[in-house]
């Protein structure tokens, strides 16, 4: 009913093939909406299972469902709300190895992912595929989104963050949370997106990125370019295939150990020091009052990281302490910090009380 649309436009969204990297808080209202919409084909790729702690953001996905794949319960809800629809299950993680031939058969890519690996694989499989990469990232209570095309004039991901930012330094939705009805506000932005460029109407995100801050309820609009020293879509690429993404974002493969730093000590240590008084170390919780009052352990001092500067005198620069964090991140810059400060004795605990959780208390929430 739409003049914009018309019967044309509609035969042009029903012609249109769509991968979806992510079956997630993004993915879930992308895949519904789509769907709906009478989208002619929707890849699903995602190698998760689903988890209860998923259910406040990922409405693909139903309390039946824990346990069960992710592409197999998001074929089954997209199907109930459009059978016509060509549902494509690719159940395994997207790799250099395997991305340009996943992609291949799409004509538009939606990144509904939560990490930094995948983000700049997908925006150099799209860039080398010329295929457009409708990109969306959630964080607690903002959201942004945008179009990244160069074979349609505008940037790629990488002329807006030519670098990943250090590892860890960035947790994910799961590590930091998020507000559950924030990836359905960016999810429904970028399904918004494929439909104009599926339809050939109206303005596309193409060289702009929509923010969102859902406490203030405020969008913003933030103009990018493209950068012509691009190392992908530049004047002079010098990306001409795709890389190790993990090594480029320092991500370490799972169960390679990381050699602790000089300023670390070990959870085994650190529970040495709340056994045995004698030692006179004192351990010190710089988590937030939200994380603490999820899950802390007995006998641990806490001082929480967002109060230091105005408690700061708490502590003794002659005393020896242990601070924890959730991971070590954290705890590893106030490390750094009270040693330009004049503490002497101070310590990070590597891992953090993720690391204690798994040594010593298996049940332990981990937030």
């Amino acid at each position: 009913m739409l003049p914009e649309v018309g019967l044309e436009g509609q035969k042009k969204i029903c012609s249109t093939s769509v991968l979806c990297i992510g079956a997630g808080g993004l993915g879930s209202p992308i895949a519904m909406y789509l769907a709906a919409a009478g989208i002619g084909k929707l890849g699903i790729l995602d190698f998760d299972a689903v988890d209860e702690s998923n259910l406040q953001r990922q409405l693909l996905h139903g309390t039946e469902d824990v346990g069960r794949f992710k592409t197999d319960s998001a074929r089954d809800a997209i199907h109930s709300i459009n059978p016509l629809v060509e549902v494509v299950p690719h159940r395994e993680r997207i790799t250099s190895a395997n991305a340009l031939d996943l992609i291949r058969p799409y004509d538009i890519v939606v990144d509904g992912t939560d990490n930094f690996p995948t983000r700049y694989l997908t925006n150099d499989a799209c860039v080398l595929l010329k295929k457009p990469n409708v990109f969306g990232a959630i964080f607690k209570f903002e959201g942004q989104s945008s179009v990244f095309a160069p074979h349609l004039g505008g940037p790629c991901y990488r002329c807006l963050y030519p670098e990943p930012p250090p590892p860890g330094s960035v947790p994910s939705c799961g590590e930091a949370g998020v507000l559950g009805v924030l990836p359905g506000v960016i999810g429904c932005i970028q399904a918004t997106e494929i439909l104009k460029l599926a339809a050939g109407i109206g303005t596309t995100l193409l060289g702009r990125m929509l923010v969102y801050d859902a406490l203030e309820m405020k969008f913003r609009e933030l103009r990018l370019r493209r950068d012509p020293q691009c190392p992908i879509c530049g004047e002079k690429p010098t990306i001409t295939q795709l890389i190790d993404y993990d090594q480029f974002c320092g991500v370490k493969p799972k169960g390679e150990k990381t050699p602790m730093h000089p300023d670390e000590v070990s959870v085994q240590d650190m529970k040495l020091a709340l056994d045995d008084c004698t030692l006179a170390i004192k351990v010190v919780d710089i988590r937030e009052p939200s994380e603490y009052a999820a899950a802390h352990i007995p006998g641990v001092m806490f001082l929480p990281l967002s109060e230091l500067q105005l408690r700061l005198d708490e502590l003794d620069p002659n005393q020896t302490y242990y601070i924890h964090c959730r991971s070590g991140g954290r705890s590893m810059k106030l490390v750094q910090f009270l040693k330009q400060n004049g503490f002497k004795n101070v310590k990070s605990v590597a891992g953090g009380i993720h690391a204690w959780a798994d040594e010593f208390d298996p049940v332990m929430p981990k937030v």
